[in-house]
């Protein structure tokens, strides 16, 4: 396929070395061959069933979410053609799903099952071809299928013609197979294991803001009165709260919000470019952060001017997004200066009595998404007016100091969280060159 010119990004133009040659999918060994995919493997797709044929029991029915983790079968007790049922450790390959997670090649991992519609399972010649080697042969393709596959935005599909056509690299020996996929399979071991981990210590974090951020726990220098009897609660319009907190409305405690809405440069007379100031809007206000790497629109130091002129971003100030998506909340990081754009206000909380770490976690809180989203209006894209926003309650200790020591325990989580991202992208990264070494051939593991 022409698509595969680019496979592993290598230029005609680059000599061929001593022992290896040009093909379809790149520069690869002497020795290995470029079989088609169809040469070497039988795609059958499942069988869709149809809702009335479910059953609660039988065998279950392997469905798209179920190749993404989930345990929510739907169950089939009548006659099927063989083909379809499909045992511990098959290969498989959904040709319709979405990007980056369901679409492209899994080996399942549960009991015997049948095969749903939307998904091959993959018969190999093993003859030829290992069946690990050829997983990691098919996520090396899978960005390649998606790119060249039918449809658009986050779905996509490809078809069983265009999918058979699509040359592998193979080494002639099962013994280089094995150790390749050997190799890749345990990098991929270490890369779900932090996953794990990652997905763990958010659990914890979610679980210790709940019981922080309403007063359920308290931490042990703030529980007790001066006579040391334990503190205890009261009621108050949002439910009970701790006797030594209270509700503030959000107005209270903030002393300044920055709102631009609806300001364009067309508006002041100038155009986005000609500098590097970057501009928040919802495309890049992420939920707990500021996606750098998103797209965004850059400014000059004229526009910043015209544009903030009645307040900039400080350190620590919240942004948050009002409408398309309601909610995201991010702390400004640093000194630099920004552009309050789109759909995005700038919240400046009173720092002499409240700790913006703390506003900042609260508003990221589950409980503060559901109030919120219940106060929300719109049919396609949910926002709230700023009015009403102002006057949306919030429940916190009245001591700052209270505040900051929790605000520094789920500060540690982040940080904590943030660095096993980072050595999971890290890793990750590592997997990617393995595979670009391995998978061409460029480093032989016999």
């Amino acid at each position: 396929m022409m698509i595969q010119q680019n496979l592993f990004n290598i230029q005609d133009e680059i000599d061929t070395p001593v022992g290896y040659k040009k093909t379809e999918v790149g520069i690869i060994p002497s020795d290995w061959e470029t079989p088609k995919f169809g040469e070497i493997c039988t795609l059958i797709n499942g069988r869709g069933f149809k809702p009335y044929e479910w059953s609660k029991r039988g065998l279950p029915i392997i469905r798209i979410q179920n190749l993404n983790g989930s345990d929510d079968f739907n169950y089939y007790e009548g006659p099927y053609d063989p083909k379809i049922f499909i045992e511990n450790g098959q290969l498989l390959f959904a040709w319709s799903g979405s990007r980056g997670t369901s679409f492209g090649p899994h080996i399942w991992k549960g009991q015997n099952a049948l095969l749903n519609y939307h998904t091959w399972k993959l018969n190999i010649n093993h003859s030829k071809v290992d069946d690990k080697y050829f997983y990691h042969i098919l996520k090396s393709l899978t960005k390649i299928i998606e790119d060249s596959a039918h449809g658009a935005s986050a779905l996509v599909h490809t078809q069983k013609g265009e999918m058979e056509q699509f040359d592998i690299p193979l080494p002639p020996s099962r013994i280089e197979q094995e150790k390749i996929a050997t190799v890749l399979s345990d990098t991929d071991v270490l890369i779900s294991e932090l996953e794990k981990l990652i997905e763990k210590k958010q659990a914890i974090k979610t679980a210790t803001m709940q019981q922080l951020l309403t007063g359920k726990t308290r931490l042990p220098e703030f529980a007790l009165r001066d006579d040391g009897m334990p503190k205890s609660y009261k009621d108050s319009e949002l439910g009970q709260i701790p006797e030594d907190w209270d509700a503030f409305e959000i107005n209270e405690v903030v002393e300044n919000i920055i709102d631009y809405r609806g300001r364009t440069p067309k508006k002041l007379g100038m155009d986005w470019g000609g500098g590097n100031i970057v501009a928040l809007s919802a495309g890049n206000v992420r939920k707990g952060y500021i996606d750098f790497g998103a797209e965004c629109y850059l400014g000059s130091e004229l526009l910043y001017k015209k544009w903030m002129c009645n307040g900039e971003a400080q350190k620590d100030d919240i942004a948050f997004t009002m409408e398309a998506p309601l909610g995201n909340v991010a702390l400004i990081p640093d000194h630099s200066k920004y552009i309050l754009s789109q759909r995005t206000i700038l919240l400046q909380i009173n720092r002499q009595e409240f700790d913006p770490h703390f506003i900042f976690h609260l508003l990221m809180s589950n409980e503060f998404e559901k109030y919120i989203s219940d106060q929300a209006t719109g049919s396609t894209a949910q926002g709230v007016k700023r009015s009403l926003f102002e006057k949306l309650k919030l429940v916190l200790p009245i001591k700052l100091s209270e505040q900051k020591s929790i605000s520094q325990i789920l500060d540690d989580f982040d940080f904590e969280i943030e660095k096993l991202k980072q050595k999971l992208k890290k890793l990750q990264l590592i997997k990617q060159g393995m595979m670009q070494e391995l998978l061409t051939g460029k480093t032989r593991l016999v």
